[in-house]
């Protein structure tokens, strides 16, 4: 029952992070799109801890050269989904505001992924599999 309560929550926060990204882009003051090109970084983001637990075998050792890769990539796609919408902005394509709910957006977002891989990344026998 607690892995439905946490993927209900988790389902709730990730729909409230592609409200903000939604209203940055559709609000009649805002008006333009560009912001939706963050959706690549959301999609991007799980796919090197992927990568790595499926390349790298030993479970719990202390440092693994593969999962520190996948840990820098990851971070770099997350400082690249915070980068962008403060660069459009700087260039004026879209304006602070939908800047402001971009970037909100983002972190509830990447809180959505990260709290993902908390709770149902684990090795045990309670992981995101069974769903």
């Amino acid at each position: 029952m607690a892995g439905i309560k946490a993927l209900v929550g988790l389902s709730f926060s990730g729909a409230i992070g592609l409200t903000f990204l939604l209203l940055s882009c559709a609000l009649d003051q805002y008006g333009v799109y560009w912001p939706f090109f963050v959706l690549i970084f959301y999609v991007l983001c799980p796919i090197p801890h992927f990568i790595a637990r499926r390349v790298s075998d030993d479970g719990d050792s202390g440092s693994n050269a593969c999962r520190e890769l996948a840990y820098f990539l990851t971070s770099g796609i997350v400082v690249s989904a915070f980068g962008l919408p403060i660069v459009l902005a700087h260039v004026y394509v879209i304006q602070w505001g939908a800047c402001g709910l971009v970037l909100a957006g983002n972190t509830v977002i990447f809180l959505t992924i990260l709290g993902f891989f908390l709770v149902f990344g684990g090795g045990d026998d309670f992981s995101w599999e069974q769903w």
